[in-house]
């Protein structure tokens, strides 16, 4: 910007010239040498010299003491050293204030993202072993944690009561008639022994010629008929005491069923649903309660299958809650399913997660799979100045506090430090660096700058 202020002074000096050379010119008081003329010698004008007091020279004397004025300005410009007030030395421009930061390495993990929702890692079903039972009682909700062999639910016993008893008449029935068959068996092995005594003596008689042989066949005869009716007593009674052991076995049954009718839990772990109701009929298809077994649950994800290689079985992973801030769980991946879903690409994970009474099957919650851990220069983002296209830049400070502008190539975006969202340098920083941070997009490249503290 020029400077115009000594103008005003130079115009009015020039002013000040015209004014005194225009009043020399034409004040009527002046005096001359000239004597009045005689009014009556006057004559016609005759061709003599004009004079400087006509208007005609008033006007010609204006126009060229006018121009005079603006040649002398016009000279004065050209011959006056205006100044660019921007580079006059006694204009300053204030240090633009900026915050610091020392390049230091620091730990880089890099990590996977994923979310889903707990499931039960062994859902079982409790199911009733005695169907058309009627439910009595229930004695445990949804949410208790059971042990094994727990009573949850007592089924109406009249009915299995009442056939046990039959049962047991049978039982003893069957009991009286083994006995009676053995009594049988015992009466016919005494016909039979008699009937081999007999037989003996007889064939001494014949041998003697005291009978005949017609006689002797005839005890012969008897003989076998003691014989076969002691076969046939052995056989009732295997028979009887079969339907002795068929008719215990009913027995059993029913007092199996019997004790079944109280409904137990068969593992520990956390009631996750009820379905029994107190008068509902059982159908050993339709079950009373589904279980947690040991309360172990999973949380299900998705991963894309281009992520899948940075991961194994074992993989540590942090587990947090976006609707709670203050659950944070330390997980396993246990297994990665084998097949991947055609159309979004993506495989499901289990993870194993730790007993909580905070975790619940349903809940939403995120999973971050640490796949790596090593070094690297880290600043804070704050710091990184985006140029044009994919460049960015950051302004190192040298020891008189000038901003130098630094091309880098970044890296990974990390997790906030004090509160500072922080981002890996790859390259164009060293360690030991200073760097501008807050402030650093209103600098230029060679800029002196202030530093201030938080």
């Amino acid at each position: 910007m020029l400077n115009w202020s000594p103008i005003p002074k130079r115009f009015g000096q020039l002013k000040s010239t015209a004014s005194h050379l225009m009043h020399n010119f034409f004040d009527p008081d002046k005096p001359h040498n000239s004597k009045p003329l005689d009014q009556d010698n006057l004559a016609p004008p005759t061709s003599q010299a004009p004079s400087w007091r006509s208007p005609r020279m008033i006007l010609l004397t204006t126009i060229a003491l006018g121009l005079g004025l603006v040649g002398l300005s016009v000279r004065y410009l050209r011959e006056s050293p205006l100044t660019d007030t921007t580079r006059s030395p006694e204009v300053t421009t204030q240090a633009q204030s900026v915050t610091d930061w020392v390049v230091t390495r620091q730990p880089i993990q890099q990590r996977l993202e994923a979310t889903g929702s707990v499931i039960a890692a062994d859902l079982l079903p409790v199911l009733p072993k005695v169907t058309g039972l009627q439910i009595k009682d229930v004695l445990v909700e949804e949410g208790d944690l059971v042990t094994a062999d727990q009573v949850l639910v007592t089924l109406d016993q009249d009915i299995l009561t009442a056939q046990i008893q039959r049962q047991e008449a049978e039982v003893s029935a069957a009991q009286a008639a083994v006995r009676q068959q053995q009594a049988a068996l015992n009466q016919v092995k005494a016909e039979l022994t008699d009937a081999e005594t007999n037989f003996q003596r007889f064939q001494t008689l014949e041998s003697n010629g005291a009978i005949s042989t017609q006689e002797l066949d005839t005890r012969l005869t008897t003989l076998q008929t003691a014989q076969e009716s002691v076969l046939l007593a052995e056989a009732n009674i295997q028979s009887a005491e079969a339907n002795v052991r068929s008719q215990q076995a009913q027995l059993n049954q029913l007092k199996i069923q019997l004790e079944q009718t109280l409904v137990r839990s068969p593992a520990s772990g956390l009631i996750a649903e009820r379905f029994a109701r107190i008068g509902d009929v059982t159908r050993i298809s339709e079950p009373l309660f589904r279980l947690i077994r040991d309360r172990r649950l999973e949380l299900e994800v998705n991963l894309p299958e281009t992520e899948l290689g940075q991961i194994e079985p074992g993989t540590a992973v942090d587990i947090t809650s976006d609707s709670n801030p203050t659950l944070k769980f330390q997980g396993r991946l246990k297994r990665v399913a084998p097949l991947i879903d055609p159309e979004s690409r993506q495989a499901r994970l289990k993870i194993d997660l730790p007993t909580s009474t905070q975790l619940q099957p349903g809940m939403f919650l995120r999973a971050s799979f640490l796949v790596s851990d090593r070094l690297g220069v880290v600043v804070p983002s704050e710091a990184i100045v985006p140029q044009d296209g994919d460049d960015n830049v950051v302004y190192r400070l040298d020891q008189d506090n000038r901003a130098i502008a630094q091309s880098v190539e970044l890296g990974e975006i990390l997790d906030d430090v004090d509160g500072l969202p922080q981002i890996e340098i790859r390259s164009g920083l060293q360690v030991g660096d200073r760097i501008i941070v807050a402030g650093a997009r209103y600098v230029n490249d060679g800029d002196r700058v202030q530093i201030v503290r938080k």
